[in-house]
C-alpha cells in the first residue's frame, strides 16, 4: 500500500523539501590551515554597519573540520571561541560581490530574535584566495520539519502551526521593514537554536537576499521551486511579495505535511506545475484538511494570491487573527506529523535526489537542463513510478497540465 507521503513525494507533491541534511553522503571536510593570513578588502558599502576584522580568525577561534551544513554560497563548519570555549557556526565564503551582499544583509538583519545572529566577520586569505569568514550562533535544535517528524508527545496541532507561523512572520516583517527580501524562504532555512521547548526558531541563509526600494523591484531569478511565487516564473518584476507567497506555501505544508503545488514527472518543476503556480491552482484535500479551520485556509488564500498587487503584505499577515491571536487558535490535531513520518527511513535518499534537481532552479526554468528522477533506484520513488505507470492515460499524453484534484486521487 503506497503511503500518503510516498504519493506526494513522487507523484502528487514532487517532494516535501523538509531537510538538506545528507546522512548517506556527507560533504567533504573543510581544510583550513592552522594559521590564516590577514588581509584588507575595502569593499563594504558606506551604509554598512559591519566592520570586518582583518586579524587571522585562528587567533580567536579553533576551527573544526566538522561540517554542519551547506549554504547557498558556502560551507558551514563548527568552531570554538578560544577564550570562552563557546561553540559557533562558521560560514566560509569565497570573496565575491554576491558573498559580500549576503554577509552585509545578514549582519543587518541579525538583530531580530528570530534570525540567526552573526557574531563577527573576518576578512582573511587562505592559500592566496580571499575569503569572508562569518561567525554565527550555532543552531543545535535541528530543522523545523525534522522536529515535527521526530516528536513523540502527541499529534502536531493547528495551534502549534499558528505559533510557528507567528515566529516566522516576525523574522519576515523585520526584513521587509528594513527593505530586505529574503527570496529563499523554505523549511530547511528555519532552524531551532537548541533542542527542547526552550529552542527558538530562526531564519538563516541569506544567499539570495537582496535590498528592495520603493522604485526598484527585483528581477534576478533566484528561488526554490516549491516555494516560488508566480511572478518569479515570468518576465515580470517581483519584490517582497514573493516572500509572502513562500510563507503561504510553508503554512500549507505545516497544516498537512505536503506542498500545494507538485510535479507529476519527477522534475523539480514541470510545465504543469509551473502552470498551476501561475494560475494559483491548488486545493485542500481530505482527509488532511478536513479539520483545519476556515480561518487558516482563508489566510493561505490571501498569501497565495497570484496577483502580487492583491496579495497580502507582511503587515496584513501579522494583523490576521490566526497569526495575531495564535494562542487562541484551536489545538486541533493535524495529519502533518504522520504524513512526514511515513517512510521516514527513505527520506535521506529522496532528499538527495530532490536536492540535485532543486540546485538547477537557480537559473531560468525554460533554459535549465533539469535532472529527472526516473533513473534513481530509491525504493520509495520506484513504488510511486510503478503506480503512476499503472494509471497513466492510454494515449500516453501527460496529465500534468490538468487542473489539480488531489481529493479524487486520495
Amino acid at each position: 500500500m503506497l503511503s500518503r507521503l510516498a504519493e506526494r513525494v513522487r507523484g502528487r507533491s514532487g517532494g516535501v523539501d523538509v531537510t538538506k541534511r545528507k546522512k548517506h553522503s556527507p560533504p567533504p571536510a573543510l581544510e583550513i590551515p592552522p594559521v590564516a593570513t590577514a588581509t584588507r578588502m575595502d569593499y563594504w558599502s558606506e551604509e554598512a554597519r559591519l566592520q570586518p576584522k582583518n586579524s587571522p580568525i585562528t587567533d580567536d577561534y579553533e576551527i573544526s573540520n566538522h561540517v554542519l551544513g551547506l549554504g547557498i554560497n558556502g560551507k558551514v563548519v563548527q568552531c570554538y571561541d578560544r577564550k570562552t570555549r563557546e561553540k559557533y557556526a562558521l560560514k566560509v565564503l569565497h570573496d565575491c560581490a554576491k558573498a559580500r551582499r549576503e554577509v552585509e544583509l545578514h549582519w543587518r538583519a541579525s538583530t531580530c530574535k528570530h534570525i540567526v545572529q552573526v557574531k563577527e566577520v573576518y576578512e582573511n586569505t587562505y592559500g592566496g584566495n580571499k575569503c569572508l569568514l562569518v561567525v554565527m550562533e550555532c543552531m543545535e535544535g535541528g530543522e523545523l520539519f525534522q522536529r515535527i517528524q521526530e516528536r513523540q508527545d502527541g499529534a502536531f496541532t493547528e495551534r502549534e502551526a499558528a505559533e510557528i507561523m507567528y515566529e516566522i512572520c516576525i523574522a519576515v516583517k523585520h526584513l521587509h521593514d528594513n527593505n530586505i527580501a529574503h527570496r529563499d524562504l523554505k523549511p530547511e532555512n528555519l532552524l531551532y537554536s537548541k533542542p527542547g521547548s526552550m529552542g527558538i526558531l530562526k531564519l538563516t541563509d541569506f544567499g539570495f537576499a537582496k535590498e528592495t526600494h520603493l522604485k526598484d523591484t527585483l528581477q534576478t531569478p533566484c528561488y526554490t521551486p516549491y516555494y516560488v511565487a508566480p511572478e518569479v516564473l515570468g518576465p515580470e518584476k517581483y519584490d517582497k511579495s514573493c516572500d509572502i507567497w513562500s510563507l503561504g506555501v510553508i503554512m500549507y505544508i505545516l497544516l498537512c505535511g505536503f506542498p500545494p503545488f507538485y510535479s507529476n514527472h519527477g522534475l523539480a518543476i514541470s510545465p504543469g506545475m509551473k502552470k498551476r503556480i501561475r494560475l494559483g491552482q491548488y486545493d485542500f484535500p481530505a482527509p488532511e484538511w478536513s479539520n483545519v479551520s476556515s480561518e487558516a485556509r482563508d489566510l493561505i488564500k490571501g498569501m497565495l494570491c497570484t496577483d502580487p498587487l492583491e496579495r497580502l503584505q507582511i503587515d496584513g499577515v501579522m494583523k490576521n487573527k490566526w497569526i495575531s491571536k495564535h494562542t487562541e487558535v484551536p489545538a486541533t490535531p493535524l495529519h502533518t506529523g504522520n504524513v512526514l513520518r511515513e517512510d521516514k527511513e527513505l527520506w535521506p535518499e529522496v532528499q538527495e535526489e530532490m536536492t540535485r534537481s532543486l540546485a538547477t532552479m537557480r537559473v531560468d526554468y525554460d533554459t535549465a537542463n533539469l535532472k529527472q528522477l526516473d533513473h534513481t533506484n530509491n525504493p520509495l520513488l520506484n513504488k510511486r513510478r510503478r503506480a503512476k505507470q499503472q494509471i497513466s492515460s492510454p494515449s500516453g499524453l501527460s496529465n500534468d497540465a490538468t487542473p489539480v484534484n488531489r481529493s479524487a486521487a486520495s
